[in-house]
């Protein structure tokens, strides 16, 4: 069990500036936080079989929590270490969203997806290992609120990325005292790139704790040699094997551009290669990919479901690191 649990009555279907903490705690106690999460609105989908009769929330985040020293130009580090999943998810299609809205038409659909000896029955004849993920999870803007749908912003939001699992940090912008760290949207599993814009969602339990890495080089946390000392512009991702950066951008040029321009400076700046050295090496074993479909730029208010501009995701093997 977590040190602290935030049910999901305390959710919301913003990030904001103005929000009322739930929880204070202080950073790199090792205290674990339960986050539970929601997914009502598959439910009543499921029920109803129109969005139009769906009453809660879509994708609400459980928080926030105010992280006590926390400062803007801080680096918010939350590690992942474990997700609890009920025994079944939902998968559902919104007319109009997603990759394949050109083929499943206007008709909405959705299938309750049983969750057994950590398998997520997916058909009749077809159980996948459940991998679960996180796929909203940020920090307040500096003013006024986020989406918890789309853009995905500087701070996080609803990224949809697959390594945000177990074993993972999460590394995010603080842009107001006590950062206000929110979470929702738990997937079993989750199909890189969510074509359908919907993954197999479940309602579940994220237990993480956190700390901080200062702005400043004469305050270092145990975080400081591996996330870097300086601001992050956007959110990143440590795994056991890899480091991940999000590039947000448009179009998706500039995006799949300032991930690059991030992970370079992670290299030179933080761990003191040459420009050259960095150059060569993320030309040989840099990987980039798209992100989640939730784009990086508010979308038009008449076209609220069509992403605008990218995400895109770009990884470094870790092993090149190792004779730093």
């Amino acid at each position: 069990m977590p040190d602290h649990f935030i049910s999901n009555t305390h959710s919301s279907g913003a990030f904001a500036a103005g929000a009322e903490p739930v929880l204070r705690i202080a950073p790199g106690s090792g205290e674990t936080i339960g986050f539970e999460t929601d997914d009502t609105v598959y439910a009543q989908l499921h029920e109803h079989g129109d969005l139009e009769k769906v009453t809660a929330q879509i994708n609400p985040i459980t928080g926030p929590v105010f992280i006590e020293n926390a400062e803007p130009g801080d680096t918010l580090a939350v590690t992942i270490h474990d997700i609890k999943l009920l025994d079944h998810g939902w998968s559902v299609y919104l007319p109009g969203t997603g990759a394949l809205a050109g083929k499943m038409g206007n008709q909405a659909f959705s299938r309750q997806i049983p969750i057994r000896s950590g398998e997520v029955v997916l058909t009749e004849h077809l159980s996948v290992p459940t991998q679960p993920m996180i796929g909203c999870i940020g920090t307040a803007p500096a003013s006024g609120t986020g989406s918890t749908i789309m853009p995905t912003y500087s701070f996080g939001g609803n990224m949809d990325l697959t390594d945000a699992k177990p074993g993972a940090v999460v590394y995010l912008p603080v842009e107001v005292p006590g950062a206000l760290l929110s979470i929702g949207d738990i997937h079993a599993i989750m199909a890189r790139g969510e074509s359908s814009f919907v993954a197999i969602e479940a309602q579940g339990t994220a237990i993480v704790s956190v700390d901080i890495v200062k702005s400043s080089p004469s305050q270092k946390t145990n975080h400081t040699q591996t996330a870097g000392h300086q601001r992050i512009r956007a959110p990143r991702i440590e795994t056991a094997e890899e480091w991940i950066f999000v590039g947000l951008g448009d179009p998706v040029q500039e995006s799949i551009n300032r991930g690059y321009e991030d992970m370079f400076d992670f290299l030179v700046r933080d761990h003191g290669w040459s420009p050259s050295d960095a150059y060569v090496v993320m030309s040989a074993v840099a990987h980039s990919e798209l992100g989640g479909p939730t784009g990086s730029t508010a979308p038009d208010p008449l076209h609220s479901m069509t992403a605008v501009g990218a995400v895109t995701v770009h990884r470094l093997p870790k092993s090149v690191l190792q004779n730093d």
